[in-house]
C-alpha cells in the first residue's frame, strides 16, 4: 500500500515542487511564467482535492482524480459522435436522427447499397407490398375527422401531428417554430400541460389544448379546475380540441415539476402560478375520482368549449381501469371524441430512471388493448384513437396505423427537426441548441423562421414517404392499413402477420357474454364503472364462460 503513495501524489508533488523552484527565476526567465502559473493552479486544485470530503477519488488521487469527472461529463458526447453505431437506439439511433435531419432540410434521405438491417433477426418488421401497386396518393388527403356524435365542432386533423410539449419545458423560440411549421403544413400542435402561451398564438397554428392535473391556464388560486377560465380559452377558434392528460409515457402515475429557476414571469402568467416557485403537477386529478366522474368531466369540457372534440391521453397501466372507463361509457352514454395512447417508450423531459425503464405499458400493446376494447363494445366508430411513442419515420406511422390508430403524434421527431441533437440535457436548462431551455442567450440560437420551415418540411416529406409506401402496398389511404399488412420475423425461419400474432376482438364481442380471449374476459369482469378499483368476489366467480377459440381480422 505504501508503494502506491508515490504514484497517487506524484502529480501534486511535482506541481508543488516546480512552482516553488521556479519562483526565484521568474524575474529573469520570462518563459517560465506560463509553466509556473499552470503548476500553481494545479497545486491549488490538488490541495483542495485533499481538503474536500465529497469525492474519495479526488482525495486519493489529487489532480488526477478530476480527469475521471471530466471524462464522465463529456461521455455522452464522446459516445454519440465517436463510438455509437448507426443503429444503436439510445434512445434514437444515428440513422433515425439523420433521417429526420435530411427530411427537415429537404435533403435526399435515400440510401445506397442496400439495407444495414439484419432482415433475419427475430423482431425485424416490414410492410408487405402488392403485385399491383396503386398510384401514389396525395399526402394532403391524409386527414381524419375527429368528433363523435356528441361533438358540435368536429376537427379535420392530419394523421401526423406534434405531440404534447409545454412552454417552459421548451423554449419560446422552439414553441414559436413548431407552431409556425404546423400552420404552414396544416397540422396540429399539442400545447402540453403548460397551457397556451403567447408563442403558441403568435403564428395561429391549430392547437390541441392539453389539460393536466395542475389545470394550468384554467386553475383557481388553490390549483383546482376553474370552469370560467377554461371557457375563455377553449372557445378561442385557434383551439381545435381539448385533451385531458391522465398520464404520460415517460413517468405514468408520477406527476411532474417545473423547477422554480425555470418559472419565469412569462411561464407564471401562462400557467397561472407564482414566479420562481416550483410548478407542480400532481400525480392525480382533483376534478374526478372515478370512471363515471371522468366522463362527466369530459361532457362538462365539451359544453364549456362550445362543442369541440374532447378526449383524454394516457399510458395504459392496469387494464381493468381503462375497461372501467369503457363500462362508464355504456352506463352514462357519454363518449369521448378521441383517446390518445402514449407509450412508455415516449418522453421528452426528465423522469426517474425506474419510471422510464420499468413503469407503464409500451405503446403498441396499449394501443391494441384500447382498440380491441372499443371494437368489443361497438364504440370504435365513435371514438378516434391517436398514438405516440418514438415515431419519426413513415414506417413508424404505418406500423401504428396498421394495428389500430387513426393518427399519430411525434414529440422528439419534431424536436430533431428544430435542431435537437439528443444531448439529453433537457432538465438542466443548458440545452446546447436552444430547444429545451429558458436561457435567453441559448434560445437565441434557434432562429424561428428557419426552424419553422424545417418543421413543415419534415412533416411534408414524411407523409410523402408514407404515400409511396401505401402505393407499394396497393393502398390509397392510411385508413386502409390493417394488421395483415404488418409482418414480423419471430425466428430465423418464421415470419407472421400481426393479424396472426395478436388477438383482435370481433365487433360487440365484450357485450356478447362469450369472449374468445381469457385475458379480455378476465379484465372485463374486473372492471368497474364506479371505481378504478378492480371488482372482486362473487362477481368474478359468476362471470360468463370464455370460449377458447381466437379470431383474427382479415
Amino acid at each position: 500500500m505504501k508503494a502506491s503513495l508515490p504514484s497517487r501524489y506524484a502529480v501534486l508533488a511535482g506541481c508543488l515542487l516546480f512552482t516553488c523552484i521556479s519562483l526565484p527565476y521568474l524575474a529573469t526567465h520570462a518563459w517560465l511564467w506560463p509553466f509556473s502559473l499552470i503548476c500553481a493552479v494545479l497545486s491549488l486544485v490538488g490541495l483542495n482535492d485533499l481538503r474536500q470530503s465529497h469525492h474519495a477519488v479526488r482525495r486519493n488521487y489529487p489532480i488526477l482524480g478530476n480527469i475521471r469527472y471530466l471524462i464522465e461529463t463529456i461521455r455522452p458526447e464522446i459516445r454519440q459522435y465517436l463510438l455509437e453505431g448507426d443503429d444503436d437506439k439510445l434512445p434514437f439511433s444515428r440513422a433515425q436522427r439523420s433521417l429526420v435531419y435530411a427530411r427537415a432540410k429537404n435533403e435526399s434521405a435515400e440510401k445506397a447499397f442496400g439495407t444495414l438491417n439484419d432482415v433475419y433477426r427475430p423482431g425485424f418488421e416490414f410492410i408487405s407490398h402488392s403485385m399491383l401497386p396503386a398510384d401514389t396518393p396525395d399526402p394532403a388527403s391524409f386527414r381524419i375527422a375527429i368528433g363523435g356524435p356528441q361533438c358540435r365542432q368536429p376537427y379535420s386533423a392530419s394523421i401526423f401531428n406534434i405531440s404534447a410539449m409545454s412552454f417552459g419545458a421548451l423554449s419560446a423560440n422552439a414553441i414559436a417554430a413548431l407552431n409556425q411549421g404546423a400552420k404552414q403544413g396544416r397540422f396540429a400542435h399539442d400545447t402540453g400541460e403548460g397551457s397556451i402561451s403567447p408563442y403558441h398564438r403568435e403564428h395561429g397554428g391549430d392547437l390541441i389544448w392539453e389539460i393536466g392535473s395542475g389545470y394550468f391556464g384554467c386553475r383557481t388560486a388553490a390549483g383546482r379546475f376553474d370552469p370560467e377560465r377554461f371557457a375563455d380559452q377553449a372557445r378561442d377558434p385557434q383551439v381545435k380540441m381539448i385533451e385531458i392528460k391522465l398520464s404520460q409515457g415517460a413517468k405514468p402515475g408520477h406527476g411532474g415539476i417545473l423547477p422554480g429557476h425555470k418559472v419565469s414571469a412569462e411561464i407564471a402568467t401562462t400557467r397561472g402560478v407564482m414566479v420562481g416557485e416550483d410548478c407542480i403537477s400532481p400525480a392525480a386529478h382533483s376534478a374526478f375520482r372515478t370512471p363515471v366522474e371522468l366522463l362527466q368531466f369530459i361532457a362538462q369540457l365539451r359544453e364549456l368549449s362550445g362543442g369541440k372534440p374532447v378526449g383524454f391521453k394516457f399510458c395504459l397501466g392496469h387494464p381493468w381501469e381503462f375497461m372501467g372507463i369503457a363500462k362508464a361509457m355504456l352506463a352514462t352514454d357519454i363518449v369521448p371524441d378521441f383517446i390518445v395512447v402514449d407509450g412508455k417508450e415516449g418522453g421528452t423531459g426528465a423522469a426517474p430512471r425506474e419510471f422510464s425503464d420499468n413503469i407503464g405499458v409500451p405503446m403498441r400493446e396499449g394501443l391494441m388493448f384500447v382498440h380491441n376494447t372499443l371494437v368489443g363494445l361497438n364504440l370504435r366508430d365513435k371514438v378516434r384513437i391517436g398514438a405516440g411513442g418514438k415515431i419519426v419515420s413513415a414506417f413508424d406511422i404505418a406500423s401504428v396505423l396498421a394495428i389500430g390508430a387513426d393518427w399519430v403524434n411525434s414529440a422528439r421527431g419534431f424536436m430533431f427537426a428544430i435542431g435537437c441533437i439528443q444531448s439529453q440535457s433537457c432538465h438542466t436548462n443548458k440545452c446546447p441548441t436552444g430547444v429545451a431551455t429558458q436561457d435567453p442567450l441559448r434560445q437565441r440560437a434557434l432562429v424561428v423562421p428557419d426552424k419553422a420551415e424545417r418543421v413543415y418540411s419534415f412533416h411534408r416529406n414524411t407523409l410523402h414517404a408514407l404515400a409511396e409506401m401505401l402505393a407499394a402496398a396497393g393502398l390509397e389511404h392510411p385508413s386502409q392499413l390493417k394488421p395483415k399488412h404488418l409482418v414480423r420475423r419471430i425466428s430465423t425461419s418464421e415470419i407472421r402477420q400481426f393479424s396472426q400474432l395478436h388477438v383482435f376482438l370481433k365487433p360487440g364481442e365484450l357485450l356478447s357474454g362469450s369472449i374468445n380471449s381469457e385475458f379480455y374476459a378476465r379484465m372485463w369482469r374486473m372492471a368497474r364503472s364506479d371505481s378504478f378499483e378492480p371488482e372482486t368476489g362473487e362477481v368474478l366467480a359468476n362471470s360468463p364462460a370464455v370460449r377458447r377459440k381466437q379470431t383474427t381480422p382479415a
